[in-house]
């Protein structure tokens, strides 16, 4: 087998390797176990209409929240973090694909609320509805 081959077959088989869980900080895992914790999750969605997006919870570059009365909606960025996005004075700003609110595959920008930069960009994941069980 040639070199160009054996090059090929390392870029396929890297290309297969399972997605690393986030590492989180000690604070982030602990307001992520705070917010859930008592609810179970549901089947994940692909889009929160737009009446359910607000009350955004940042929890880290990796993960955002948004409260809907009884239900919490954990959304993991795809494809990388929002760099910056949990430290401080920046905002969240996305564009939607289509028209029916936030929707998975949808690109987020941080911006830095004191100089207007773009400081980085993801991806919004599903949307899992977390719930408290009834009595």
């Amino acid at each position: 087998m040639g070199s160009k081959n054996l090059f090929i077959l390392a870029v396929a088989l890297g290309a297969c390797t399972p997605v690393q869980p986030v590492a989180r900080t000690p604070q982030a895992e602990a307001r992520l176990q705070q917010a859930l914790s008592g609810r179970v999750a549901g089947p994940p969605i692909s889009c929160l209409p737009d009446y359910r997006s607000d009350n955004m919870v940042v929890i880290d570059d990796d993960t955002i929240l948004f409260r809907d009365g009884r239900t919490i909606y954990r959304n993991d960025f795809q494809g990388g973090s929002c760099s910056r996005l949990g430290s401080g004075n920046y905002a969240l700003l996305t564009r939607r694909i289509g028209g029916i609110g936030l929707c998975r595959g949808d690109i987020a920008e941080v911006k830095d609320l004191q100089n207007g930069f773009t400081v980085g960009s993801c991806v919004m994941g599903d949307f899992v509805p977390y719930t408290k069980p009834r009595s």
